[in-house]
């Protein structure tokens, strides 16, 4: 049985980490911080190392010299991102952006570990199937059952070890990221790092030296070079989500990379080389920017070379149950009530719920139903899926058309669904709050506040500051 140090000073997420590998099989040890683990065990002994790069005393990049012959996977926060490539850099040999979901962790694990085994040879005795070609397979990745999901995951087998550029389509929480991770594991290129990147995520005046990387004094602040994410995913896959987020600028250079494999760092004269498979992501219709000149027409087709739909789960019918007992199985396990089911009245409302929010949606519906749940039956009050409102949501709304039909007196109803009343806040106070004030107004990170505006068509407010 493979044996797994996890480092974490956060109490609630070493415990995830712990059961979730458990769970799987590993053996898991923990530490509060690199003096803790080296006290006491011997880092030396383990298989893999799972490490916060920030933690009280040494970094979690210090585990990589006091345990030179065990891998090491550091965590980090995305606002963490330029570290995490510089860990990278010093021997990490792979990192993973919080929050993570699940299947992520334990991919990234199988997927290190058998890189071990591999090295190691047929000789070595490492308790623990060797991860077998169907486990690397987008069904075992994604969940879908139906004919439009087998469609996609056909489409993956062929086009994934090719060196193709690949675009993926679908709506927020359709999964794009885990069929990016699919591509990548079924390539010839699963060895090397699955770098990924969301575009909106990062501000615009720091997305070119993000992705680039830069030279010290390329400008304010540059008080070093930097290595950028594309050198980082040198040998391995890229993967930009949002892609249609991408400003004018960063897209032409970005047009470069695919067209000569060279990149050049901000504020630098020297173009080098590079060897990187090209996955791209958008939820948005990149055939209509181009008209409107949002999105480069040429850097379109250089990446709608292979196309691949991630179908949204109202398409996905008879899925929606199979991915909801996954779910719950999950769960329960997580916070030890592994006795729940659904009620037959849950199951009809989950069947007859359109998931504007999709897989992602449903994720959230079961991990909520399962904390609220004192008994071992899900009814739907439990899952709070306002069904009743659904009926009354503007098609504009559900579709993500950008025209919006703004609600007029909020107060005349009672039934508004909770997209209704997302869009009528945040449209009544985006004038005079920041994002990050209605975010938490909200209850919900300034990235789902991003996603939802993105799903409902809610253009961002261009305000001058006060």
């Amino acid at each position: 049985m493979p044996r797994i140090l996890i480092v974490e000073d956060e109490d609630i997420i070493r415990s995830a980490v712990r059961k979730l590998l458990q769970h799987a099989g590993y053996e898991v040890a923990d530490a509060g911080s690199v003096e803790e683990a080296e006290r006491s065990c011997d880092p030396e002994q383990f298989d893999l190392i799972i490490s916060d790069l920030r933690l009280p005393g040494a970094p979690g990049t210090e585990l990589i010299n006091r345990a030179p012959n065990t891998p090491v996977l550091i965590m980090t926060s995305y606002a963490s991102l330029r570290s995490a490539v510089d860990s990278m850099k010093m021997g990490a040999v792979e990192y993973i952006a919080k929050p993570f979901d699940h299947d992520e962790m334990l991919a990234a694990v199988e997927k290190i570990l058998a890189r071990r085994r591999s090295a190691a040879g047929p000789s070595a005795d490492t308790a623990g199937p060797a991860r077998s070609p169907e486990e690397s397979d987008p069904a075992s990745i994604m969940f879908g059952q139906c004919d439009p999901m087998q469609r996609v995951f056909t489409l993956i087998r062929k086009v994934a070890p090719t060196e193709t550029t690949v675009l993926i389509q679908g709506e927020s929480g359709t999964g794009k990221e885990l069929a990016a991770r699919a591509l990548h594991l079924l390539s010839p290129r699963a060895s090397k790092p699955l770098i990924s990147v969301n575009c909106a995520a990062i501000p615009e005046s720091l997305i070119e030296s993000e992705l680039f990387g830069h030279e010290k004094g390329a400008f304010t602040g540059a008080v070093s070079a930097r290595t950028g994410l594309i050198e980082a995913a040198d040998g391995g896959s890229l993967f930009l989500d949002e892609i249609g987020e991408l400003p004018a600028e960063a897209q032409a250079r970005l047009l470069r990379v695919l067209q000569e494999n060279e990149i050049r760092k901000v504020g630098s004269t020297q173009s080098r080389t590079v060897n990187v498979r090209m996955i791209a992501a958008t939820h948005r219709n990149l055939k209509a920017m181009t008209r409107t000149g949002e999105f480069r027409e040429d850097l379109y087709y250089r990446l709608n070379v292979m196309q691949i739909r991630i179908p949204p789960l109202r398409e996905r019918q008879s899925d929606i149950l199979g991915l909801a007992r996954r779910f719950l199985a999950r769960q329960g396990e997580k916070m030890g009530k592994a006795n729940l089911n659904l009620s037959p009245e849950a199951m009809r409302a989950m069947e007859r719920h359109r998931w504007p929010g999709n897989v992602r949606e449903l994720e959230n519906a079961i991990e909520r139903a399962t904390i609220l749940c004192d008994g071992d039956v899900i009814t739907p009050g439990l899952l709070d899926l306002e069904l009743e409102g659904d009926e009354h949501i503007p098609e504009t709304l559900v579709e993500g058309n950008n025209e919006q039909t703004r609600a007029t007196d909020v107060d005349a109803s009672n039934d508004l669904s909770l997209e209704d009343y997302f869009q009528h806040f945040v449209l009544e106070n985006q004038d005079r709050m920041s994002e990050t004030e209605l975010a938490q107004k909200l209850g919900i990170s300034r990235k789902s506040l991003w996603e939802r505006r993105q799903r409902l068509g809610i253009p961002r407010k261009k305000t001058s500051g006060n």
